[in-house]
């Protein structure tokens, strides 16, 4: 059966800046293991299925695939959908909010002047983490256990661990040895500059170390935990896929009663449909 297709990039204003996306829309139909397929042969980061949701409160429902497994939620996936989803005629219930539904529950997407962005969901684990974790993320990354001053559980979802390093250049600098986890690292830019961190994420894929372009996710929770402990304030923006090639640029906003956006812009770059 032939379905619309869009792969759209992620997070970036810049052609093939960002982070692309696979979205397969009016998904009706297919099983777990033909998403799972088609996933496994786009080898993007994810690739995401849209359904009619099931819940009254959403606009659509989406499932979202690694290459590997099945994905409760995705930053760059969100987005990247909701903007394929709106480009194909999608029309929101609300005018101010469009609601998805995946494995997480409920997330809200709105329009900003930087793009689209998602509410961030909560943590499923959070809290520091334990000494002997840390010395082996050091040992991961390649540095001294010193070179570490935080670290903390930001877990929505895909599983991350997050390591807080004196700042950009350190994070810029890392060669990572093979990684067993889903880790992200994050250091400041000096004050005044245009991006306030520099954000990179690694995990392990058929056994080597694979470095994503720009993640949501890992943002979404790290601006959780840098907003709670005090060393970031919102609004601000995070660069990401600096050492890829990329210029992905996430910007997180924090509204009064404390919910945190994380939006970028989205652009379609193939356009089309697929058999499936």
């Amino acid at each position: 059966m032939s379905r619309p297709f869009s792969q759209v990039d992620v997070f970036t204003g810049e052609p093939y800046a960002g982070n692309p996306v696979a979205v397969v829309l009016e998904a009706a139909g297919l099983e777990a293991d033909e998403m799972q397929r088609f996933a496994h042969w786009t080898n993007l980061s994810e690739s995401t299925f849209v359904l009619p949701a099931t819940d009254p409160s959403a606009d659509y429902r989406v499932r979202i695939f690694s290459p590997v497994s099945e994905l409760p939620f995705a930053g760059h996936p969100t987005l990247g959908t909701c903007h394929a989803w709106l480009s194909d005629s999608g029309r929101p219930k609300r005018e101010d909010v469009i609601v998805q539904q995946c494995g997480v529950g409920l997330v809200s997407v709105r329009r900003t002047v930087d793009g689209l962005a998602f509410a961030a969901p909560p943590l499923l684990r959070a809290g520091p983490v334990e000494e002997s974790l840390v010395v082996h993320i050091a040992s991961l990354l390649g540095i001294n256990r010193d070179e570490i001053l935080a670290a903390q559980w930001v877990d929505n979802g895909p599983g991350w661990v997050a390591a807080l390093l004196a700042d950009a250049e350190a994070v810029l600098a890392l060669r990572p040895g093979p990684v067993d986890l889903d880790l992200g690292v994050v250091g400041p830019y000096p004050e005044g500059s245009p991006q306030a961190f520099e954000v990179r994420a690694f995990f392990s894929k058929n056994g080597s170390t694979v470095e994503d372009p720009v993640t949501g996710s890992l943002n979404a929770s790290l601006a959780q935990w840098l907003l709670e402990t005090g060393r970031a304030s919102a609004p601000y923006v995070a660069s990401q896929g600096s050492a890829l090639g990329r210029r992905g640029r996430v910007h997180v906003s924090r509204d009064p009663d404390g919910t945190i956006w994380v939006g970028g812009g989205t652009i379609t770059r193939v356009a089309g449909r697929v058999d499936l």
